[in-house]
C-alpha cells in the first residue's frame, strides 16, 4: 500500500523525513490520503516551518527505514479521529517547534539521529548512516517504478 510522508529537499543529500516526538519516541506519520497529508504540510508552513513536500512510499519501506533508524511509523488513516493529545499531534502539528534553521547543518553537537522535521524536538540531518539507509531505501524505491 502506499502511504504519503513529509519529505524536506527531497531527492538531496540533506533529505528529511518529518517526524514528531510523542511520548518520548521519535515518530514518523504515513498518512493514507494524500490530502490529509498535503493540510499537515500546509499547517507546517503556516507555522513558517520549513516546507516539506509530500511524496508517496510503499509503506512496507517506510516501516522499515523507520525500524532501521530507531523510529516508529504511524499510519493515519482516512478519517482518523484522535482520542489522546498525542494523537491531536498526528491531524495538526503543535503550535510551537524546536527550532530547526540549522538541520542542515554539519555541526557535530546537535544529535544527528533525529531528523529535521520533529514537532518540538526538531534536530539536524541524519547521520551519515541514516543517510545509508535512506539512500538504499531510494534506491529500492527506484528499482520498483
Amino acid at each position: 500500500m502506499l502511504v504519503h510522508v513529509l519529505l524536506y529537499d527531497a531527492g538531496q543529500d540533506s533529505e528529511g523525513i518529518h517526524s514528531l516526538e510523542l511520548s518520548g519516541q521519535t515518530v514518523v506519520l504515513m498518512f493514507e490520503n494524500c490530502d490529509d497529508a498535503e493540510r499537515y504540510a500546509g499547517l507546517l508552513e503556516a507555522q513558517d516551518f520549513p516546507t516539506p513536500t509530500v511524496e508517496a512510499l510503499d509503506q512496507h519501506e517506510v516501516e522499515l527505514f523507520c525500524t532501521e533508524a530507531g523510529y516508529e511509523a504511524r499510519l493515519v488513516e482516512t478519517g482518523f479521529v484522535p482520542t489522546s493529545d498525542d494523537e491531536r499531534l498526528m491531524l495538526a502539528p503543535p503550535s510551537s517547534n524546536r527550532d530547526v534553521s540549522n538541520w542542515q547543518s554539519e555541526d557535530p553537537s546537535v544529535d544527528s539521529s533525529v531528523d529535521p522535521s520533529v514537532n518540538s524536538s526538531s534536530d539536524s540531518v541524519p547521520s551519515s548512516s541514516a543517510n545509508d539507509g535512506l539512500d538504499d531505501v531510494r534506491r529500492r524505491l527506484e528499482g520498483l517504478l
